[in-house]
């Protein structure tokens, strides 16, 4: 299968270990992985803000540049669920990393292994626009030496929604700080998530708390081979 990598503006970056990660994995789950180099921002952020007309002519773009792959896969479902919305004539072959695991290739064990300790969180996008339901838990449980615990509040939005930090500061922090204390309940070392953008947010009131706690994308647990 011709799969062509949409790495995301925010991945690209800021974690681009992410898409390294999906490349490692899709290319040892036997798929032909293209990076396009033309691909941009795909204009959620334009959209968010208020600017339609400005996001046109990426929506075009993106739709050029990823017309001939059989699929297109992304380590964010943030990212995927808005070129699902405003992208029809590509939308349909977009996926979110772990359905395209799930649904497309059909596989739930993709030869990982992570012995640590591991609480997800389940990201708004993932849960309530592409309805991703128990599909990275079910990849993460798959994996070997892992310690998966449950984390309490898990559907609770952390307060990033990307302009939602900045334009509700106050309100975000809040929302914040009872994410971080569910997951230091857990006693993870790691916490992960299908959107780095999530876990940028988690990951550094973790670490101003010098919690000692990580994060990394679900995509870099399953290409994991420890």
């Amino acid at each position: 299968m011709k799969v062509a990598l949409f790495i995301t503006c925010f991945n690209d970056t800021l974690f681009p270990g992410a898409g390294k990660a999906v490349v490692t994995l899709l290319q040892r789950l036997g798929c032909e992985v293209e990076f396009p180099l033309e691909q941009t921002c795909c204009g959620q952020m334009h959209v968010n803000s208020g600017y339609e007309h400005e996001a046109s002519g990426l929506h075009d773009r993106f739709a050029r540049v990823f017309a001939d792959y059989d699929a297109v896969v992304s380590p964010s479902a943030s990212c995927t669920a808005h070129v699902r919305e405003r992208i029809e004539s590509v939308g349909g072959k977009v996926f979110e990393l772990t359905e395209f695991l799930i649904d497309q290739l059909g596989v739930v064990d993709v030869g990982a292994s992570f012995p640590h300790r591991v609480t997800f969180h389940p990201t708004c996008h993932s849960l309530r626009l592409l309805n991703v339901g128990d599909r990275p838990l079910r990849l993460l449980r798959e994996v070997r030496g892992i310690d998966l615990v449950e984390l309490d509040g898990a559907r609770e939005c952390c307060g990033f929604g990307g302009t939602f930090a900045i334009k509700n500061a106050d309100t975000s922090m809040a929302m914040l700080s009872d994410k971080v204390r569910h997951v230091l309940d857990t006693r993870a070392e790691v916490c992960t998530s299908a959107d780095t953008s999530c876990l940028m947010h988690i990951g550094g009131a973790l670490s101003r708390g010098r919690t000692g706690v990580r994060t990394m994308h679900i995509a870099e647990i399953l290409a994991a081979q420890e």
